[in-house]
């Protein structure tokens, strides 16, 4: 059936009309730099405390192995447990100053104010492992010099070190290489109170770009020296095009429909968003949850697959594509060669699908239909017994090894393997007109294959109920997701994935 013909009956969420040009920013004390893109070298938060983690294990290791080879001396018949030792000493190190909050972004930049903690957490571990070696009875075996020598280094190297790092990433900040670009929508008191929180803080890593307001009309250019950029439809185009990483909604709880109408609009993006607190949240900061440099804000909507799992992800990608290239080469030159000698054109077809956030790329799949057709209105989806479709590309489909090639786009970075299956543009856009949060399944890559694929939502969609259940397991898959249940689709696939009944 046709789509225009489908029920209007699921909720439909208001699109943006356009992608304005970039206005850049005035200078300012948050703004003097360009407007960096998500691919810059933007930072995570969790990439940031993982990394200072990291740190902090390579001090206590790098202490702890010299203080033994410098007073004690390698020796044969103790290295092991000395080794034991240090290895158990890391393991509670970073366990206790996880628990203790301190690697919260907050206290990772608030130096040298917390590094107090610092000291007596890493006391209390140098408690507990005294104790662990008393009631061990191998207390002996250990020399005291080393014990209270790494323990007093490895604090005082942690609080140095943390102090080298904040200033790392000032300069990288201040630099342009290691910031997070904000925008605030809405003009009013808790704005000013916003912009003022953030001049206190002093965070050169937190940038305002500028201000979002539905009333532009009315506000003027520009507030307390910040431009304002224009309505909720151009902030949705700055974060299409990756020009922002954060959104503080700064409005009245009180106009809760207007809220939800934008909260609506931006939770379907890959961008952090945030609902910055009510007036009188700013006298009861400890009673929030979510602190942003300090600001009382709630978090409505995050980006998924960001910081380490981003990470994890992406590694993920890039073996299994390099490894599944490999071994599928002989198939692919074979599937390749009986194209060619089935019918004329070229082996591989191209088409323009969207991609993460929106961005159109070019997906190649191996040709399954004639190569000189007549020209067609839009994109119709392949239906059983399409004449349209090769011989050798009705085998292809059934078995889905025309999506094989797409190991490329894994390979060059536009797609992913596990993922919502990216459709054509013209597709896209009449989906997005009749299905509620229909955007929302473009804030990873799109994936080789998926849940809804595995779950037999695949094909030709022949209703917008069908459609509907199928960014329902996306969107699913997006909030949810793991390594283990990604070896779970992988495994599905393998199982069931290749061969469908709706596959024509």
């Amino acid at each position: 059936m046709r789509i225009a013909s489908a029920k209007q009956k699921i909720e439909s969420v208001p699109r943006s009309s356009g992608t304005p040009p970039v206005t850049p920013a005035p200078p300012g004390p948050l703004h003097d730099a360009p407007i960096a893109s998500l691919r810059s070298a933007t930072f995570s938060e969790s990439i940031v405390a993982g990394l200072v983690g990291l740190m902090d294990g390579l001090i206590v290791v790098l202490v702890g192995a010299g203080y033994y080879w410098y007073n004690i001396g390698w020796n044969p018949d103790n290295y092991q447990i000395y080794a034991a030792a240090i290895a158990v000493n890391v393991g509670m190190t970073i366990s206790a100053f996880h628990y203790a909050r301190l690697y919260d972004f907050d206290t990772i930049v608030a130096w040298p104010s917390r590094m107090r903690r610092v000291v007596l957490w890493s006391g209390m571990v140098f408690l507990l492992l005294v104790a662990l070696a008393f009631a061990l009875k191998i207390s002996g075996q250990f020399s005291r010099l080393w014990f209270f020598s790494s323990f007093v280094s490895s604090a005082f190297l942690i609080c140095v070190f943390r102090g080298f790092f904040k200033l790392f990433m000032r300069k990288q900040a201040r630099a342009g290489n290691m910031l997070r670009n904000v925008a605030i929508v809405g003009v009013g008191g808790q704005a000013r109170h916003l912009v003022a929180r953030l001049h206190e803080q002093d965070v050169p890593w937190k940038r305002i770009v500028g201000i979002f307001d539905d009333r532009k009309t009315r506000i003027g250019d520009e507030v307390d020296g910040y431009p304002v950029l224009g309505d909720l439809d151009d902030l949705v185009g700055y974060v299409r095009r990756g020009k922002i990483h954060d959104v503080v909604i700064t409005l009245p709880w009180s106009a809760d429909e207007r809220l939800v109408s934008i909260i609506a609009r931006l939770r379907v993006l890959p961008v952090h968003v945030y609902l910055g607190s009510d007036l009188i949240g700013y006298h009861f900061p400890r009673h929030h949850r979510q602190l942003l440099e300090g600001v009382p804000v709630l978090e409505i909507a995050s980006a998924p697959l960001s910081g380490w799992s981003g990470f994890v992800k992406l590694i993920e990608d890039k073996v299994l594509a390099t490894i599944l290239l490999v071994l599928f080469a002989p198939l692919l030159l074979f599937i390749g060669l009986a194209i060619k000698m089935d019918s004329r054109g070229p082996m591989l077809f191209r088409q323009a699908r969207y991609g993460f956030n929106n961005e159109v790329i070019v997906v190649y799949k191996f040709r399954t239909m004639y190569h000189d057709r007549p020209p067609e209105d839009g994109v119709p989806q392949a239906r059983r017994n399409d004449p349209r479709v090769t011989r050798i590309g009705r085998l292809l489909r059934r078995t889905s090894l025309d999506e094989l090639p797409q190991l490329l786009n894994v390979f060059e970075g536009d797609m992913s393997m596990i993922g919502p299956r990216p459709h054509a543009v013209e597709h896209n856009e009449q989906y997005a007109a009749l299905i509620g949060g229909y955007y929302g399944r473009n804030k990873v890559k799109p994936g080789i294959t998926g849940w809804a694929q595995v779950n037999g939502l695949r094909g030709e969609t022949q209703s917008l109920e069908k459609m509907a259940a199928r960014v329902e397991h996306d969107v699913h898959y997006i909030e949810n997701w793991s390594v283990w249940f990604d070896i779970k689709i992988i495994m599905m696939t393998a199982l069931v994935g290749w061969v469908h009944k709706n596959a024509f």
